[in-house]
């Protein structure tokens, strides 16, 4: 029998956290062009390949999250992604959620789909590829008091919690990841205040579909200004408010939260990830916190790699130099 709350946590075992490698073809292809000028299919598996084969990454990660492309495709060696993982000690992961749509009637806000054939795509993913765990996103904006609607609000978290039903029902662990978007011009308070109430509605449809919490991960946005504000939160602040909103929706029974980099600058994001751990140690939170960063380790390795197979080592050592950062940051 498969142990839900073993997964989980391995996952958030101490000093190590997971790499969010689930960008999507449009996104990958996005970053590609802005970091390397080329795109297209070759392109995005050198793109994952570059990262996911670099040695020595175990020591830094519990958990990657592969984006169905990526977990269908092998390395250079034809051994699948998920199997050299899985045989490097990592945990291999998949995003089950398909994207967002305008919500009806609130057009400047998004609602995730996915939810359509999601029991056979999870199947299929841990049948025959061997995921342990899986990552769902609901996008949450904010506009002033206007955004987030309550409805849109709570729709996303309701399906956050049936596909997490679902998730566990296929023997793996859900990361629930409602971000609240860095983008705008609120005020970092007002971030606290979104983190926590989504958070909290999320638990409540937890309990309300039968989902084990002993056996799901949060991802969290940090509590933090607008972007569009121009203000740099010092780290304390943005600890104090981030592990404010967790300890008011979270309870203590989750087995682990982590956070996402979000639109950060990498340096930022390790700043604000070392300053939430020493809070956390400070208030004695009852969950252990990590890392699930995507672009905070991706961009300076991209930028020396520019598409270059001369520049694969540099770049791989980029991306490793990120990663001690980051396992810094949680001790």
């Amino acid at each position: 029998m498969i142990d839900l709350q073993d997964i989980a946590r391995r996952l958030v075992a101490p000093g190590k956290g997971i790499y969010a490698a689930d960008e999507s073809v449009t996104s990958a292809d996005k970053r590609l062009v802005e970091h390397c000028e080329k795109a297209g299919a070759v392109s995005r598996w050198e793109f994952r390949d570059l990262f996911l084969s670099t040695p020595g990454i175990e020591e830094y990660l519990s958990g990657v999250i592969l984006h169905e492309e990526t977990l269908f495709q092998a390395d250079g060696s034809s051994v699948s992604f998920a199997k050299e993982l899985t045989d490097r000690g990592i945990m291999p992961g998949i995003k089950v959620d398909e994207g967002t749509e305008p919500v009806p009637g609130s057009p400047d806000e998004l609602i995730t789909k996915g939810l359509i054939g999601l029991s056979a795509r999870l199947h299929e993913y841990r049948e025959k590829h061997g995921t342990m765990f899986t990552k769902w996103r609901a996008v949450v904006k904010i506009d002033g008091e206007k955004l987030p609607t309550d409805a849109a609000l709570i729709e996303n978290m309701k399906r956050l919690a049936m596909s997490a039903r679902c998730v566990q029902e296929a023997g793996m662990v859900p990361i629930l990841e409602p971000e609240v978007l860095f983008d705008g011009t609120h005020a970092r308070v007002r971030s606290r205040a979104v983190i926590a109430k989504a958070l909290t509605i999320l638990m409540r449809e937890l309990d309300e579909h039968g989902v084990d919490r002993t056996g799901v991960i949060v991802k969290t946005a940090m509590a933090l200004s607008g972007k569009a504000t121009g203000k740099m939160d010092a780290p304390e602040e943005v600890a104090e408010d981030t592990l404010g909103a967790l300890l008011e929706a979270v309870p203590k029974d989750v087995p682990g939260i982590v956070f996402l980099s979000g639109g950060q600058t990498p340096e930022q994001s390790m700043q604000n990830l070392a300053a939430i751990t020493k809070e956390a140690k400070a208030k004695h939170a009852p969950w252990p916190l990590t890392f699930s960063f995507s672009r905070a380790f991706q961009d300076e390795a991209l930028d020396i790699w520019k598409g270059e197979d001369a520049n694969v080592p540099a770049a791989r050592e980029a991306f490793l130099k990120r990663l001690k950062e980051a396992k810094a940051a949680l001790s």
